[in-house]
């Protein structure tokens, strides 16, 4: 068990939520004008 809550306190969430948030935002920008793309939108 002690190895598990010393693991857990190591890991830096904080930086694992930027990433992930910075992931969303670059991965929804493609997104957009793809869907845009499919549906015969105006670019």
């Amino acid at each position: 068990m002690d190895a598990i809550t010393s693991f857990l306190s190591n890991i830096n969430f904080e930086l694992i939520a930027q990433l992930t948030m910075l992931g969303l935002i670059v991965v929804a920008g493609p997104a957009v004008i793809i869907l845009l793309a499919f549906r015969g939108g105006d670019l």
